[in-house]
């Protein structure tokens, strides 16, 4: 399993920075941070370290961490929480992750492929299973240009647009406001449906598209000239625009609401639901993650998607049967998620996903 590294050096520190002392204090107060979302005093740490240590020599060493900008007082008289900073060193320096289990690896096959064998089945199942593990969000994006087409049909909604609705094997729907052009016959609909579906059926919506451009000459001698404008608006409508080429599947959100411990906790996760629902800055995120070899971790407002909410994301790509890269999934969550079990997770995930694809 391969791992992204923090893109911004300089939020890179050297383990040589730190003494064996120091990186036992720093590792427990993440630890505890992890576990509990709460500061912990240099009193509790001096009693759970390996080496006795008074509070005051703890309470040094915490300085010094301090000045690195690893850690940092949310109150006054509190104790420590790690910085971003500091969570993006430890995850990049410090943390150790271990491997999928036997059992958890036929737990993430069962799962997957338990509601049937349809891309879209196989994809909310992901998402889903995600988001039990982590209890946080469980994302998925992928292309909508890869879903086999069923049906499409034309249906006039006033005298100057038309609503169309395409329907995909695996059951999607969607649909799409198109203008209509003056003048156009009352049998254009259904023309344009006719056509359409006896060149689409079990094709992707980038063949189709090829197939209706291939068939241009044809289908302006066939059909009556504005039925063919109509023919060409319904497809190209869904091709237009990155965001429009792009599905977000988001499974658990009710899950960020749980375990919250104070005010700023609600206040974050409200913050959190409403980058979610800003689907643009989330697809734009994920797309990032498409490009890396392994598992990106991104934290905080290393990341303007989670600037305010203070949220962190692990996500990682799967590939079709081609070894072409076709999406990312991932878990979105608060930045204490526990990513030594959620990183092989999404990456084990991600590799299942895309060899179930791959036999779809």
């Amino acid at each position: 399993m391969s791992r992204q590294r923090s893109e911004d050096p300089g939020q890179a520190y050297g383990l040589s920075q730190l003494n064996e002392r120091s990186r036992e204090i720093f590792r427990q107060i993440v630890d505890s941070y992890l576990v509990t979302g709460e500061p912990v005093g240099s009193r509790n740490l001096s009693r759970s370290l390996t080496a006795p240590l008074s509070p005051a020599s703890v309470r040094n060493v915490m300085a010094d961490l301090e000045s690195l900008g690893l850690i940092h007082a949310p109150h006054t008289s509190a104790g420590r929480l790690p910085t971003e900073s500091g969570l993006r060193f430890f995850v990049d320096a410090m943390l150790e992750f271990g491997d999928l289990s036997d059992e958890e690896r036929r737990n993430v096959q069962t799962r997957v492929a338990s509601h049937g064998r349809s891309a879209d089945d196989i994809l909310q199942q992901a998402s889903s299973l995600l988001s039990g593990v982590s209890r946080g969000a469980g994302v998925v994006l992928t292309t909508k240009q890869d879903a086999r087409l069923k049906h499409i049909e034309f249906v006039q909604l006033d005298p100057r647009r038309a609503l169309v609705v395409l329907v995909g094997e695996d059951g999607s729907v969607e649909n799409r406001l198109v203008p209509l052009p003056i003048g156009l016959p009352a049998s254009a609909m259904v023309e344009a449906t006719n056509f359409l579906n006896a060149r689409i059926r079990g094709r992707t919506l980038l063949e189709a598209r090829a197939e209706i451009e291939a068939a241009r000459t044809a289908a302006s001698e066939e059909l009556h000239e504005l039925t063919a404008g109509l023919v060409s608006a319904g497809l190209a409508d869904w091709g237009d625009g990155d965001a429009d080429q792009r599905r977000l599947i988001v499974r658990g959100q009710s899950n960020l609401l749980e375990d919250l411990r104070a005010l700023e906790d609600l206040e974050r996760v409200r913050l959190l639901l409403d980058d979610l629902e800003s689907k643009k800055e989330v697809i734009e995120l994920l797309g990032r993650a498409e490009t890396a070899e392994g598992v990106r971790i991104f934290i905080g407002s290393e990341n303007k998607l989670f600037s305010l909410s203070g949220s962190s994301m692990i996500a990682a790509p799967f590939r079709d049967d081609r070894q072409q890269i076709v999406g990312v999934l991932g878990v979105i969550g608060p930045t204490r998620l526990n990513y030594a079990r959620i990183v092989p997770m999404v990456d084990y995930t991600a590799r299942v996903v895309g060899r179930l694809l791959g036999e779809g």
